[in-house]
């Protein structure tokens, strides 16, 4: 159609247009979120302002892709992919289409969840036009809503939330003392075992009560330990002092990460995905077993090479935690004996294990292996007996300036680290029902970060592994015989677990003659677990894995079979190699301080370099669409 130049006659044109599309109504199966046809993006016309979005239509979809009374759309859609025109058939390829073009589901849910309770249309929101965002303002709007239902539910299922409470104690307080453990050795007892008990448990309580999203958790985490021993070295090469540095770095990351999350740029997350969520997360899971490894290899190094008999038993224990551990942790999904008993089995199973092999150790007919145990000291007391205050006026101005450069590496280390693990609490699949507030939480931990610079303590961040043990440890699910799979019933979302949690790791203070006692190799099995937990649901491991599996024995969907197993080899190849380069960044010490900043290159990879190796059909079927290619579409 041409339209008229007049200016009139094109808005008018346009409306009329706009209003025949709107006639038209959607047909989709119930129960299936079919892809949207590949339609040329389009450009808003300049009259259409915030206030007036556009009309839905098949020019401009509809933010609601679920219908309840239609069942013939699927074979509209069965071109793309689609061995046969029955309608089941059609369905299922687009629920498995649909996973491929939907990677994680969590940006789209994040606005829809938005837009339904506040009845405002997000995608004309750009993040940081203004120094409070209205995403921002909503966000606390939102979750202020359902405060008070965030503690009352967690004492109105106090069944769940008591060996929930007593599981993740044990699990956020091994990562804590393992991370102080090497920061002692790293920084040459500047930040030890104390200081990281002491900062997890103060911020993790004040986190819990002013977060957006109580059920995610911040801990230490590898890469943030990765970005202080940079700054410690770099500091001892140029004769700085290191904790008023710190403590400025810390101000700035403070300021900047506040000011981002006022300002709404948690939406800038859409444009970090899949392809560096898979990264990421492989990058923290790959740390935790480096780090239990690298424990085990030092007990053979310190070891009488006549003499082996304490490492292998401190192999053997660390290998028996990590799979007692893991077999707890599925019982729920056995067939053997109750499903009460079955569940009591995982939520207290892990914290037997770790109780009962400490215990094993203290036996007298162990104490003859010597096995190593946790090196903290006898009473409460900072690292060097230094003062509770950072002294930062000790540095000149120009060195205070200077420290916003390293402050603005940390700041996207945060906001990465903190987002996907955010993301990653808000999936869909974890049937949540509250709903997001990433901006909320970006402030609150921004907060955070600069009380505990001023105090000398280690930064918290957004820690992926004990924030999915917090959801699995207050869901109730129950097991589906015609699926054969264990599905989700209720998750219990309460502020209650994470405060308690924080709390009894801050009063483990007081009890460090006892937290002397537990051995070495107990904490690296809970790190193997950790990791390889966290390897879970990573398609990127996946495809590794499927690399070397017959053809035949994959599953319909699988990138390998839709797209050849060369392409899926170079896209998940190229994603290897950037793995690398981050593992070589983060282990090098001279680069240690700047490897944030290959996070963020993740992105402009996936942005410039994979579409001209890749067509947008290749991305979709490996689950990783260009969110430039989709954001008018609603889909990202």
């Amino acid at each position: 159609m041409i339209l008229p130049s007049n200016h009139g006659c094109r808005v008018g044109c346009v409306v009329l247009l706009m209003t025949l599309c709107s006639s038209f109504q959607f047909k989709i199966p119930s129960r299936v979120t079919t892809p949207l046809r590949p339609v040329a993006r389009w450009k808003k016309p300049k009259f259409l302002s915030r206030r007036n979005p556009p009309v839905v239509g098949p020019l401009f979809p509809a933010r609601n892709y679920l219908s309840s009374n239609s069942t013939d759309f699927a074979a509209e859609t069965s071109n793309s992919g689609s061995t046969s025109s029955n309608g089941a058939t059609s369905a299922s390829n687009g629920e498995s289409h649909s996973r491929n073009y939907y990677p994680m589901g969590i940006t789209k849910h994040y606005f829809e969840t938005m837009e339904a309770q506040s009845g405002k249309d997000y995608r004309w929101i750009k993040p940081l036009s203004k120094p409070v965002s209205r995403v921002m303002i909503d966000d606390l709007k939102r979750r202020s809503e359902c405060y008070v239902s965030d503690w009352t539910d967690g004492f109105k299922n106090l069944k769940k939330v008591i060996p929930a409470v007593l599981f993740l104690y044990f699990a956020c307080l091994s990562p804590a003392i393992s991370f102080g453990t090497i920061a002692a050795q790293i920084t040459n007892d500047s930040i030890g075992v104390v200081e990281f008990l002491l900062a997890c448990g103060a911020s993790g309580m004040a986190y819990s009560v002013f977060c957006g999203q109580p059920m995610a958790f911040i801990a230490p985490t590898g890469l943030t330990l990765a970005f202080i021993s940079g700054l410690f070295r770099f500091c001892t090469l140029k004769g700085l002092p290191f904790f008023p540095v710190y403590a400025w770095v810390g101000l700035w990351t403070s300021l900047f990460f506040t000011l981002l999350g006022l300002g709404g740029s948690s939406q800038l997350i859409r444009y970090c995905t899949r392809f560096t969520d898979e990264i990421f997360n492989a990058l923290l899971s790959l740390n935790f077993i480096y780090e239990a490894l690298a424990s085990i290899k030092r007990n053979f190094q310190k070891a009488d090479p006549n003499n082996l008999t304490t490492p292998f038993v401190s192999l053997a224990m660390a290998l028996t935690t990590f799979k007692a551990t893991a077999a707890a942790s599925k019982f729920e999904a056995s067939k053997f004996l109750s499903q009460r008993i079955r569940r009591l089995v995982k939520n207290f199973g892990p914290v037997i294990i770790f109780v009962a092999m400490s215990g094993i150790n203290s036996l007298p007919s162990f104490e003859k292996f010597n096995i190593p145990t946790l090196s903290v000291p006898d009473k409460f007391q900072l690292a060097g007996g230094r003062s509770f205050l950072v002294a930062i006026n000790s540095i000149p101005n120009s060195v205070k300036l200077m420290c916003s450069l390293p402050a603005v590496l940390l700041t996207a280390l945060f906001f990465m680290d903190q987002n996907i693990s955010v993301r990653v609490v808000n999936n869909p699949d974890n049937k949540l029902k509250k709903g997001p507030a990433y901006n909320l939480d970006m402030v609150a931990l921004g907060l955070i970060t600069g009380a505990l610079s001023l105090v000398g303590l280690p930064w918290m961040c957004g820690a992926t592994v004990q924030s999915m043990n917090h959801v699995k440890a207050l869901t109730d699910s129950e097991y589906n015989p015609e699926t054969d799979e264990v599905e989700i019933v209720d998750v219990t979302e309460t502020r209650l677990t994470g405060f308690v949690v924080h709390a009894l790791i801050a009063g483990s203070l007081l009890l460090l003659p006892v937290i002397r006692l537990i051995p070495i190799p107990v904490v690296s099995g809970v790190f193997l677990f950790l990791g390889r937990k966290l390897m879970s649901g990573n398609s990127f491991l996946q495809r590794i894995r499927d690399t070397f599996v017959e053809k035949d024995r994959l599953l319909e969907d699988n990138p390998i079979r839709m797209m050849g197993r060369k392409r899926t080899a170079l896209f998940t190849g190229i994603q290897i190699l950037c793995l690398m380069g981050l593992w070589a960044f983060k282990q090098n010490p001279v680069t240690a301080i700047f490897f944030p900043s290959v996070i963020g290159l993740l992105m402009v990879i996936r942005s410039f370099v994979l579409p001209k190796l890749f067509d947008e059909e290749e991305l979709v079927e490996l689950g990783d669409p260009t969110p430039s290619k989709h954001l008018n579409d609603g889909v990202i």
